[in-house]
């Protein structure tokens, strides 16, 4: 009977990447093998501003759990943090500490805006709410939604974790990035 209230759920396992394997071995590359550990182990940083970081918190909540896509490890130390997400009205007067924030993470790192008004600024056109924080730092996901559901949030994570697990390892020394970083006055 407790069987059919509680069924037993098999634990998720990562997907093998791509490869050769046989009796006792398995090869691949070391990009698809850097990519697979990076994806399942973000370390996010919480940038929550108003009710978006509420949503947030229900997302990391046992009912959405978070936990189950890599990203329990809150860090609240940008020098320990690959993950920054904003969530949440931004003031103008924010988007030096945001920028700051950003500068202060090793890289890897990436950013997801979470909600209308980390993405433009939402319903708040005014002189003192800054119209998306793409203006002050490159965002690589953005989820919508006034204030978005956690099932967008967790979308938003899957979407990073692709976009981590396919990236290449030289992707940060490349021209295109430097010209990205230059973009946004970033050294």
């Amino acid at each position: 009977m407790s069987e059919k209230l509680n069924p037993i759920i098999a634990p998720t396992v990562a997907e093998t990447p791509e490869g050769i394997s046989g009796q006792g071995f398995f090869a691949t590359s070391i990009e698809k093998a850097v990519g697979l550990a990076r994806k399942n182990s973000l370390w996010p940083l919480p940038f929550a501003t108003s009710c978006c970081g509420i949503e947030f918190m229900a997302t990391m909540a046992s009912h959405y759990d978070l936990a189950r896509f890599g990203s329990e490890r809150l860090s609240f130390s940008p020098r320990q943090s690959d993950l920054l997400m904003v969530m949440g009205t931004v003031a103008k007067k924010m988007g030096p500490v945001l920028r700051e924030i950003y500068i202060q993470m090793a890289e890897p790192k990436w950013v997801i805006a979470v909600g209308a008004c980390a993405a433009s600024g939402g319903i708040f056109d005014t002189y003192s709410v800054l119209q998306g924080i793409d203006r002050v730092i490159p965002v690589d996901v953005y989820v919508p939604g006034c204030p978005p559901r956690p099932e967008q949030i967790i979308n938003g994570i899957l979407k990073i974790q692709d976009l981590v697990g396919n990236e290449s390892l030289r992707r940060r020394n490349s021209k295109e990035y430097e010209d990205l970083m230059k973009r946004y006055n970033i050294e």
